[in-house]
């Protein structure tokens, strides 16, 4: 049974197409969806309608692609549907469309490829993490206003939490949901300033043409306050997890003497939990104190492993390259765990020389964990902004991962931080 193309009208209601499949997307280049590539819609998913892109289509009856306007039971007013995978799913193909003269810049999600069939919607991709962490389905927001209510009496004073306390609140951040909740992992937000200006930054974005979709901290916390959330977390939750670097601020890293005298009050307080950094790994010195403080784990976010498109997204402000390998070799020297938070595009991801460099760079720093995050942003947008030209043919997602499980036997692969230590 074919999976049809989905696409919606002006008044932006969702419609399953008569006869045209769904079509996915690699890179710049249109593609079929295999079958047992597709997964039906995780609950806590969205759907996006995409402005200013039309909807493109696979007819197998003239064995052709189909755009909007082509065809008398496809509109020319037509617009693109994606999806918005629910946390722990990560992305195989792109959504297919063609973007009009003078559209807009899409806001800050990933847009994965959604079609139709037996009555539900379908998502090219597959959970990559068994993780419940950040399920939708196990929030209890009656739950959460209880724990913020609870935690702000008993430290009106601590301005960390006043700040999680508005990012569970007013964003949904599953992190702090979860921290409210006293389970899984906690988030550590400490920089409100940054040395890297990423095209996908989700607290900061000078452009004009998306804003950012949360606000950064506006603070830097001091050791006792961020003890006094980690603290108890790490204490009374089982396979816990507190982390430095969240969405909402800009790099840890760049806070080191704070960082470093939170850690070593942390630790003089309990040995429990792991305490994990999410980092541009910009600052190998600081990185190298804080795992002698007693920092556990390692998240380094790269979109790419060629230093060429990693700089033209992070666009480095005073580091390079070579201090981010230094930093994760670092790390692993002082006996971290370390993990890739590597974004996925599909069509960059799992081109042939991405692979290598990736491949390149796994077998020099002995990583541990790959997490298989998608990245958020325009596809069009970050693709000129990175001056992408390569032609080469993608491998594909399923194929990256096979491939780099096969080479690297010992290597894990997830979607979250997770707790190294009990």
């Amino acid at each position: 049974m074919a999976t049809h193309l989905v696409y919606a009208d002006a008044q932006g209601r969702i419609f399953d197409h008569p006869y045209l499949e769904m079509m996915g997307r690699h890179g710049r280049e249109f593609c079929r969806i295999p079958a047992d590539e597709l997964i039906p819609l995780p609950p806590g998913s969205d759907l996006f309608v995409l402005p200013g892109r039309r909807p493109v289509g696979y007819d197998r009856r003239r064995r052709r692609l189909v755009r909007a306007g082509e065809s008398k039971d496809l509109p020319a007013d037509a617009q693109a549907v994606a999806a918005f995978m629910a946390p722990a799913h990560t992305m195989r193909y792109l959504a297919a469309y063609t973007t009009r003269p003078r559209a807009p810049v899409l806001p800050l999600f990933a847009y994965t490829a959604v079609g139709w069939r037996a009555g539900r919607f379908w998502v090219a991709g597959w959970r990559s993490d068994p993780d419940v962490r950040q399920d939708i389905p196990l929030v209890d927001c009656v739950q959460v206003e209880r724990g913020v209510r609870q935690r702000l009496a008993a430290e009106p004073e601590n301005r960390l939490l006043q700040h999680l306390a508005h990012c569970a609140l007013t964003y949904g951040c599953p992190a702090a949901r979860n921290l409210f909740l006293r389970r899984w992992e906690a988030p550590l937000p400490t920089s409100p300033v940054c040395n890297a200006r990423c095209l996908g930054c989700l607290s900061h974005q000078p452009q004009p043409q998306f804003p950012a979709p949360m606000q950064r901290i506006t603070f830097v916390p001091d050791p006792a306050e961020i003890a006094a959330v980690a603290v108890p977390h790490l204490q009374q939750v089982q396979q816990a997890v507190a982390s430095f670097g969240q969405g909402c601020e800009g790099e840890p890293l760049l806070q080191g003497p704070t960082l470093l005298a939170a850690v070593q009050l942390i630790r003089r307080q309990t040995s429990r939990g792991t305490l994990n950094l999410n980092t541009n790994a910009s600052r190998p010195e600081v990185i190298e104190a804080l795992v002698d403080a007693g920092l556990d784990s390692l998240r380094v976010s790269l979109n790419s492993a060629r230093p060429q498109y990693y700089a033209a997204y992070y666009r480095p402000q005073g580091y390079q390259w070579t201090d981010v390998v230094a930093a994760i070799r670092a790390a692993k020297a002082g006996g971290a765990k370390v993990a890739l938070n590597y974004l996925i595009f599909p069509g960059f991801s799992d081109q042939p020389a991405e692979v290598a460099a990736l491949s390149e760079l796994l077998a020099r720093t002995e990583i541990d964990l790959i997490q298989l995050r998608n990245l958020n942003i325009d596809p069009d947008y970050y693709l000129s902004g990175i001056r992408w030209h390569d032609q080469e043919r993608p491998l594909g997602i399923r194929r990256l991962v096979a491939h780099l499980q096969e080479t690297f036997p010992g290597l894990r692969f997830g979607y979250f931080n997770p707790a190294w230590r009990g």
